[in-house]
């Protein structure tokens, strides 16, 4: 595979949550400048109706990503109205889940207990999405995922947004290019506050996680050939895979898996 697996910071269970809310934060922020909801609703529409599915179970969300953005999108188009939203993580937020769950009406729901993106099966039928998020995984974690999927007929949406496509050993150049990014969309991260700013401007701790972390997002990301690799043996007359790039904003990757019978949910 091309793909190198180094550390990325917001994996440990030591990092600072307030850290880690800070810098999910950015790439919701991300997500919004490079109009990832619009390609990925397209994306999430199409899964949906191809499965029958009407519940969305989103796995490794954090802060929750673009994903509710998406939703609303999503509930706007014909016969998508009433599919409902839950996010899920192995170190849940709990700020995030409180302010989510705390609104009446909405049909976006956090669950409050560690959810293992491995470990989904029986828990509910629905379609699964990893946004941002698949490149966390190595290669024998990332087939147990796809593999669950599969023998559970249900649907999986994977979507990066990180960019695997300069030659290996020049990942480290995305350091700098990371770091002044970091910068410059600092003032458009929501909810503001007074420590995303003394973090950022006056003491750049954030900088400088965000830019190892966004460095090393584009040295794991699996490119569609590192995909080929880790589909191989999972064919299936009751499920299809389909992968492919979205050149919008920026180079996007996804990988959709598709029951093509015994879907639902």
């Amino acid at each position: 595979m091309k793909r190198i697996h180094l550390f990325e910071l917001e994996d440990f269970p030591w990092f600072p949550g307030w850290l880690r809310t800070c810098m999910t934060r950015l790439i919701v922020t991300m997500h919004r400048a490079l109009g990832s909801s619009e390609e990925l609703a397209e994306l999430i529409a199409r899964a949906l109706t191809a499965s029958g599915a009407s519940r969305i179970i989103d796995l490794c969300s954090g802060s929750g990503g673009p994903m509710p953005d998406v939703l609303r999108t999503l509930n706007t188009k014909p016969g998508l109205e009433r599919v409902t939203l839950t996010l899920t993580d192995l170190y849940p937020n709990t700020e995030a889940a409180q302010r989510i769950n705390g609104q009446e009406g909405s049909n976006v729901s956090y669950r409050l207990d560690p959810l293992d993106a491995t470990k989904v099966d029986g828990e509910t039928a629905g379609l699964r999405t990893m946004v941002s998020s698949f490149h966390h995984m190595k290669p024998d974690v990332a087939r147990k995922i796809l593999e669950s999927a599969q023998q559970s007929r249900q649907p999986i949406c994977i979507f990066e947004i990180s960019d695997n496509s300069f030659p290996r050993f020049l990942w480290w150049t995305a350091l700098p290019v990371s770091f002044v990014m970091c910068l410059l969309i600092t003032p458009l991260a929501r909810p503001m506050t007074a420590r995303q700013l003394v973090f950022t401007y006056l003491v750049p701790i954030i900088p400088l996680c965000f830019a190892w972390d966004g460095a090393v997002s584009n040295a794991r990301t699996y490119t569609l050939g590192d995909l080929d690799e880790l589909l191989q043996g999972l064919d299936d007359e009751g499920y299809r895979w389909e992968k492919g790039v979205i050149r919008g904003k920026a180079r996007k990757l996804y990988l959709l898996g598709l029951p093509t019978q015994g879907a639902g949910g």
